[in-house]
């Protein structure tokens, strides 16, 4: 077993790279990930001293790449959204929803990441809004909710799915109304929501390839042709597409404590990787025939950087969203609203920094000297940055 510090994807990337570079080809954000990630809180990027204000103990605290997809920039950055987002919660149950896709067309989305990716964000939200204003639903409100894609599984494979958390109500903001969803176990029946669901997202794809919107290469070359495509999606609609209802959440509490696990993390973290080698990547993983127990997988280590790099994102793309009430544009001023319909007080205490946050979850001082355990550590001068970023 390797030691803590060279169990790490950067390890990976800087023992794999060459090799994984003389068999495949790399996108622009993959390029950009695999010159920065390695330089990652090391003195390459440079940073502060801090020196202890009772003992003179000096510690160095060296700059992030900022990158998103590195899993060491995520959990300052997890922790700056959650404490923005306390401020949106209401103190409803919450539902959880699992929008996710047939098998065939992960390699489609893979070809197409911001078109079929946004595609996906477009038609959930079409689905729930529709089901939220549908009379048969009961409710004729518009819903609220956060939207937060996945691209990955368990063994880093491309699994394209949506994670939506939904407040238990929907505003009629006409009649200074909000209906409260009373059924304690669902929202909306999930074969229902599938078939919509399904519906729309075909005939969006269908729409994106009529303006050619999409492109197709390699083993989906075929499908540039329109009819070979109608060919290809026509089986789709015949199966059942898997829209996964999870149990709802008691309060906003645990609405914050399952966000902070999905939002910010991509593809996989350090903490899973066991081993890296010369050869091969070792790490863990839950098989789903078995969750109960977690299991190690072993990759030639270009074929772990295949798999890593299959879950990067496009620039500026999102990939946590809001719609309906929870919208950005309109929830300063919806909120206040529906808090009042349903007797929601407002909150007197300050909302949390992202470091307050992280004193708090973590069990940890930030500040605290490491060594004699009492003094404040403070920055005492800048360590220069031993080269440019790439």
């Amino acid at each position: 077993m390797s030691d803590l510090k060279s169990a790490t994807v950067a390890e990976a990337i800087l023992r794999h790279k060459e090799a994984y570079l003389s068999t495949h080809s790399v996108d622009l954000p993959a390029r950009r990930l695999m010159a920065v990630l390695p330089l990652c809180r090391t003195l390459a990027l440079g940073g502060h001293m801090h020196r202890c204000a009772d003992c003179g103990h000096e510690v160095p605290c060296y700059n992030s790449c900022g990158n998103r997809h590195c899993p060491n920039c995520q959990v300052l950055a997890r922790e700056r959204w959650l404490a923005k987002q306390e401020a949106a919660l209401l103190d409803l149950p919450y539902f959880h929803l699992v929008f996710t896709l047939p098998a065939e067309l992960q390699p489609v989305l893979l070809q197409n990441k911001k078109e079929g990716y946004n595609l996906l964000f477009q038609s959930v939200a079409k689905t729930l809004l529709q089901f939220g204003k549908d009379p048969r639903n009961e409710l004729e409100g518009q819903l609220g909710f956060t939207a937060v894609l996945h691209t990955w599984n368990q063994t880093l494979g491309p699994h394209a799915h949506l994670h939506v958390l939904i407040p238990a109500g929907a505003l009629r903001e006409k009649e200074k109304h909000f209906e409260v969803i009373e059924n304690e176990k669902w929202l909306f029946p999930v074969k229902a929501l599938s078939r919509v669901y399904r519906a729309i997202f075909l005939k969006g794809l269908l729409s994106l390839h009529k303006k050619e919107k999409i492109e197709f290469h390699g083993k989906l070359e075929s499908l540039r042709e329109a009819k070979c495509l109608k060919d290809f999606i026509d089986p789709l609609y015949q199966k059942e597409w898997v829209v996964y209802a999870k149990r709802p959440f008691a309060g906003p509490e645990q609405v914050l404590a399952y966000l902070g696990r999905y939002t910010h993390r991509v593809a996989i973290s350090n903490a899973r990787i066991l081993n890296v080698n010369d050869q091969t990547v070792t790490f863990a993983y839950r098989d789903r025939k078995d969750a109960s127990q977690k299991k190690a997988m072993t990759l030639k280590g270009p074929e772990f950087l295949r798999r890593f790099f299959l879950h990067t994102l496009p620039d500026k793309f999102t990939r946590i969203r809001h719609y309906g009430f929870l919208g950005n544009s309109v929830r300063k001023k919806k909120l206040p609203l529906i808090r009042e319909l349903i007797g929601q007080k407002e909150s007197l205490k300050e909302p949390e920094t992202a470091e307050e946050r992280l004193e708090r979850v973590y069990d940890i001082q930030l500040h605290q000297c490491p060594k004699c355990k009492n003094g404040e550590m403070r920055k005492c001068h800048r360590i220069p940055r031993t080269r440019a970023p790439p």
